[in-house]
């Protein structure tokens, strides 16, 4: 299904899932990090159809088989029901969820999808909704294979430590023994085939509630849209964490565990200041903490042979009377400007560029770029959501773009590696939220992040 145009329509698409707020609860809790590992793996492949023969090339699902971890692989979260085997592939009347147990690390995942009897279109997000494929659309009879990149991981650093999940991360897709893909739309797959892969460039996220997976709808982040917007020679690896400062993101050991696996080659892209902002005590402020902590992940990347990029922070939804947007935070974004310019290190000023969107916007249209709902959009939600800091999908895919347009202007090598039909992107004219039809996912909560 894909989401109409008018807000009327997309509130009854959300309404229309019948899944309630305790049935995700018990979707997270069985889903908690399992403490077994997964062995290493080469190449799998897995057919689908009723009439497709056993093969010692791949797996063969002749039924929709629910996904079990002894067996490692299946329809997941209870939606093997919404599954239909035909001839040589499955189609879906709802959004499905395809889980693979694997261990950690780099994959490339080919999937071969289209229909002989129908039009199909094809949207597919991974793990913590990272957006891969954004509604492909096939005539009948047309079939494509689309590949993409997907980094799968766990806490562990080694054997005696690993990152300090907090309860509320235990049951999000990034951090479980799976690798999950989740197929939206009217879909036809035919085949998955799953490849570890190492000769490819790791972009690691280091960031906030505005930079991470989020993981249940209708919270969104850029960090899981940029995805959809590089090439093949790419992996993004985001380890961003809602409310997180720069000197909780190392106490967590989040730092450490990208430190341990980051290469020559490799990115740290980093974005904090909505948390630290907030942080109070001696030594503590924009030109002291915040400043030297920066430093301290720039050398730190740079000592491993990485490179560093520096992303000032997001601005707030808050306008002036006169339509102009209140600056939030304060000198964090001065401070962190004059890091790059200190130590040469590239800066995207998202700051700068969210004033411009925002304003472009206006103050009124703006709010379809958050979490704003009404009463009763979602199930158990029974009072408004208006937050005016974390995005939606349609708003985290702006940022998004506003990323990519920022990376393209500095020329960094990194933007040698965005998709070829791209299009450049203006915040002076921003897409309006009338056009965005990205299908939502089905797994949701009204929880907001960590964070504001």
């Amino acid at each position: 299904m894909v989401q109409k145009n008018k807000m009327i329509c997309l509130l009854f698409y959300i309404c229309s899932f019948n899944f309630s707020v305790d049935a995700v609860a018990k979707d997270l809790v069985s889903n908690r990090v399992n403490v077994s590992t997964p062995k290493a793996t080469g190449k799998q492949v897995f057919y689908f159809g009723e009439k497709i023969k056993k093969s010692k090339e791949a797996i063969v699902l002749n039924k929709p088989l629910s996904y079990d971890s002894a067996t490692g692989y299946g329809f997941d979260f209870n939606t093997a029901t919404n599954v239909k085997l035909n001839s040589d592939s499955f189609s879906n009347t709802a959004p499905t969820y395809f889980s693979v147990k694997l261990p950690e690390g780099n994959y490339q995942v080919s999937v071969t999808f289209g229909s002989k009897i129908q039009n199909t279109n094809t949207t597919i997000k991974a793990e913590s909704r990272r957006l891969m494929l954004d509604q492909q659309p096939l005539k009948k009879g047309q079939i494509v294979t689309k590949t993409f990149n997907i980094n799968v991981r766990t806490p562990k650093i080694d054997d005696k430590t690993q990152i300090q999940l907090k309860d509320r991360d235990l049951g999000q897709l990034n951090w479980d023994e799976k690798l999950t893909l989740e197929f939206l739309g009217t879909v036809e797959v035919k085949s998955i085939s799953i490849t570890p892969i190492d000769n490819v460039v790791n972009v690691y996220l280091a960031g906030d509630s505005t930079v991470t997976d989020q993981d249940l709808e209708p919270w969104a982040s850029w960090g899981q849209f940029i995805t959809n917007y590089f090439d093949q020679n790419v992996v993004v690896s985001n380890y961003a964490v809602s409310g997180a400062t720069l000197r909780s993101f190392k106490s967590s050991l989040r730092l450490k565990k990208v430190l341990s696996i980051i290469k020559p080659g490799d990115y740290l892209i980093v974005e904090f200041a909505h948390n630290d902002e907030k942080e109070k005590g001696e030594g503590i402020g924009p030109w002291d903490s915040y400043s030297a902590s920066i430093r301290e992940f720039v050398q730190a990347a740079r000592d491993k042979g990485a490179n560093p990029i520096l992303i000032t922070p997001v601005q707030r939804r808050a306008f002036n009377t006169d339509g102009t947007l209140k600056s939030t935070h304060g000198d964090y974004p001065d401070a962190m400007r004059k890091v790059a310019q200190e130590m040469n290190v590239p800066l995207v000023d998202i700051t700068k560029l969210t004033t411009t969107l925002y304003e472009s916007w206006g103050d009124e249209p703006s709010r379809k770029a958050f979490v704003q709902y009404p009463a009763n959009t979602f199930s158990g939600q029974k009072e408004k959501l208006e937050d005016n800091t974390h995005f939606n999908s349609f708003g985290a895919n702006e940022i998004a773009l506003c990323i990519m347009k920022g990376l393209r202007d500095l020329n960094n090598p990194l933007a040698k590696y965005l998709i070829k039909d791209l299009p450049q992107y203006n915040p002076n004219q921003p897409n309006a939220f009338a056009k965005w039809t990205l299908p939502m996912s089905n797994r949701f909560e009204i929880v907001k992040p960590d964070g504001n």
